[in-house]
């Protein structure tokens, strides 16, 4: 089935307990919910572990296991999985029946064989049927040494080694392979997606990082891939998700020594993004939360006073003057001309091929798809657009944004083009639908456009990526980020009032 973005996903984690608090389950909730997901739990195996090493491992009943996840399933609607040790064939059989039975929309699998300590997590007689599960992953994370074992080879001893190897393993089994960087030697430590099949924007994307310095990396594998489940429930692009997860974990390995857990190799830090003593759980991005839930706080006011609206309840109930939504239409299509050009200059800055794609197809959606419905609305009606003020400050302050040179600050000016739209028109829609989609409704298809589920799922990327970028940002650059975004939420109340003031 295919994926639904969810701004707080549900992730279920299949996997093994450490009785330790920083692998497999224990560490898989902890990376769920620092990512902004509700996690859950199925356990496939218990072990006697500590920062130390593996003592013993006890694998229960596969029937048991078949069981807790029948019982979440049947509940609740499972956005991402993300599976880790399974320990045995029978347990391996109990995951691969379920998976085909549920067709969760994000699987990814950490094909965890072999724990850093060196400790064999995976009997050899299951590596085949691990082997064949790998197809039903969308996202496979092996360490080097399992990316190795999975293709029957020599652990790679170099990066570009590494990569090749991927892509043999991605070629066999269909998936996206998150090559890891973390085991080799260097100051660098890159970690890459590849993927032969055409699924990212290219065969092998590469996201650098710096290698942290550190002997706590404990569970490390087990919170990379819970958290690439639950931001991609969220975001919906593996690129995007790769870049948001990477900066939260090398800071969670860099203030790993602040929690001073056992005398080995200890966990690391998943919450080291809230602040000290706080018992709230958000997504990394701000002290109060993600940092796109910041910029929704800050849209609130505008968004309730939108609403409130002579213009919006007039759109809404069909009673608008036709010559206010003709001049209303007539400013949209001049905004959306300059709009596309903003769009276009946030493609040519954008840093990876994806958003510079998604910013390029909003560009032209403005010219070809909307402006068109516009077309069609003024011509059947005598009005001769002339640039208006609101407008006219509108776009002049994007293409401020535009000129600033900071991608960050650019992309969260166009952003309430998107959320403010996206928001208004969905309520809006759905007062529409409450009322009985009453025929004869003038306005019927221009609700419609917005509460479409393709403009949605567009609007749902914007943020995504503005989140993101918020998280990336320094702290000065994300004041003007809020400065930009706070500018453009007026200008949207000021645009959707001024056919009222106009008239």
């Amino acid at each position: 089935m295919a994926p639904t973005q969810r701004d707080i996903p549900r992730v279920l984690a299949i996997a093994g307990s450490d009785p330790s608090g920083g692998a497999g389950i224990q560490a898989d909730l902890k990376s769920i919910a620092a990512n902004g997901g509700y996690g859950m739990a199925a356990v496939t195996a218990l072990t006697a572990q500590n920062t130390l090493g593996v003592s013993a491992v006890h694998v229960p009943p596969a029937e048991f296991l078949t069981a807790q996840l029948t019982a979440v399933s049947d509940d609740i609607a499972v956005d991402a999985v993300k599976i880790g040790m399974l320990g045995d064939e029978k347990v391996i059989a109990a995951v691969r029946s379920w998976l085909e039975k549920v067709r969760p929309g994000v699987v990814v699998l950490d094909p965890v064989m072999v724990a850093t300590s060196g400790d064999r997590l995976l009997q050899e007689s299951a590596e085949a049927a691990l082997r064949a599960l790998l197809p039903l992953a969308d996202l496979i994370t092996p360490n080097l040494a399992e990316l190795g074992m999975l293709l029957g080879e020599p652990e790679a001893a170099s990066w570009s080694d590494a990569l090749e190897q991927g892509k043999r393993l991605a070629a066999e089994t269909g998936a996206t392979i998150l090559v890891k960087g973390g085991h080799l030697d260097g100051a660098d430590c890159p970690d890459a997606l590849v993927n032969t099949g055409g699924v990212l924007s290219a065969d092998v994307v590469v996201v650098d990082g710096e290698r942290v310095p550190t002997n706590n990396s404990h569970g490390t594998g087990c919170s990379l891939s819970s958290a690439m489940a639950t931001v991609q429930a969220r975001l919906g692009d593996w690129e995007l998700s790769l870049r948001t997860v990477k900066p939260w974990l090398e800071e969670a390995l860099r203030t790993s020594g602040q929690l001073e857990v056992g005398r080995g190799n200890g966990p690391v830090h998943h919450f080291h993004h809230l602040p000290t003593g706080s018992l709230a759980v958000a997504a990394p991005g701000s002290a109060d939360g993600s940092f796109a839930d910041l910029l929704h706080a800050e849209a609130a006011a505008d968004l309730e006073e939108i609403y409130g609206l002579g213009f919006i309840r007039g759109l809404a109930e069909g009673t608008l003057p036709e010559s206010e939504f003709a001049y209303y239409l007539a400013q949209d299509a001049i905004y959306l001309n300059g709009y596309s050009r903003v769009l276009a200059r946030a493609s040519a800055l954008a840093p990876t091929e994806a958003e510079q794609l998604f910013w390029a197809r909003s560009a032209q959606q403005c010219l070809e798809v909307e402006s068109e419905l516009h077309r069609s609305w003024l011509s059947t009606r005598t009005v001769q657009p002339e640039l208006g003020p609101v407008t006219k400050a509108y776009v002049d302050h994007l293409l401020a944004a535009s000129a600033s040179g900071s991608y960050a600050v650019l992309v969260a000016a166009v952003l309430p083009c998107f959320w403010l739209y996206a928001e208004v028109g969905e309520t809006l829609h759905a007062e529409f639908l409450a009322a009985g989609a009453p025929e004869g409704h003038p306005y019927a298809e221009w609700l419609r456009t917005y509460a479409d589920e393709d403009f949605a799922a567009a609007t749902r990327k914007a943020i995504g990526i503005a989140d993101s970028a918020g998280f990336a940002a320094s702290e000065a650059e994300r004041g003007h980020m809020l400065t930009a975004f706070r500018q453009s939420c007026r200008y949207e109340v000021e645009f959707f009032d001024a056919p009222r003031r106009h008239g």
